[in-house]
This record gives C-alpha cells, structure tokens and sequence, in this order.
C-alpha cells in the first residue's frame, strides 16, 4: 500500500514543478481550483477536501493552515496528510500530523529547495481524501 501511495505521489508531482517556498508565486497548477492570491500567512493557497489549505516552507518544517470558505480557520484534528517534495530525481514523503490549532506540520530531513514540486494528500476527519499541487 505504500508503495502504491508513493508511485501515485510520484506520478502527480511528475506533472510540472512549482515553487515550494511560503511566498510562492500565484498562478501556479493545483488540484482541484487553485487561488491566484495568498494566503493569511503569505503562503500559496489550494482547494482540497472542502477546505482552503496554505502551504508555507520554513527550513525543513512544513506546515499547511485549513480554512474554511469564509477564510476562517478549521480546526485540523482530525485530518491528516503526507506531502511528496520533489527535486529532479530526489523525492521525499514527509508526513504531516495536526498542530496547534488549524495546522497540519511535518518535517522533511532537507530543506526542499526552491522550485521544488510539492504534492500534497489529506484526509479529513469524516474520511474523504484528496490531492493538491503546490
């Protein structure tokens, strides 16, 4: 099941790297519809799952903040992820976990570098699972 996990997340990110950093550019391929603007934090933002995630890089952590249509914060127990970062042929599963409040958090053992394709899968407290490309 991991390996089927991986190979899909492989496959996604295959499809076109983007920036990685918290204050990635907009316009940029997501899954579902994406948003051209930032978010609260000045990361990029990504429908998934019937809530708004914010992707922002810091050094190694990566954290992803949910909010709801009203761009008020959802509470992240419950949910849980995993992001695929992706560098030519250098890729990394890191795992996302809840955090304080609406933050999903996890750690990669590099800092992904800028231009790197991150994919993310989650899934929400009521089980449904999606995708997003950062």
């Amino acid at each position: 099941m991991r390996k089927l996990l991986l190979a899909a997340f492989a496959a996604a990110s295959l499809a076109g790297p983007v920036l990685a950093q918290g204050n990635v550019a907009p316009g940029s391929a997501g899954g579902g519809h994406g948003h051209a603007d930032q978010g609260p934090h000045g990361g990029r933002m990504q429908d998934v799952v019937g809530v708004h995630a914010e992707l922002l890089v810091t050094e190694r952590k990566v954290t992803i903040h949910l909010y709801d249509e009203g761009s008020k914060p959802v509470p992240a127990a419950g949910f849980s992820g995993s992001l695929l970062i992706g560098t030519g042929q250098a890729r990394e599963v890191v795992q996302l976990v809840p955090g304080e409040g609406n933050s999903l958090v996890g750690e990669a053992r590099t800092a992904p570098a800028r231009g790197a394709a991150v994919t993310m899968q989650i899934k929400n407290p009521a089980g449904r699972s999606a995708q997003a490309r950062f």
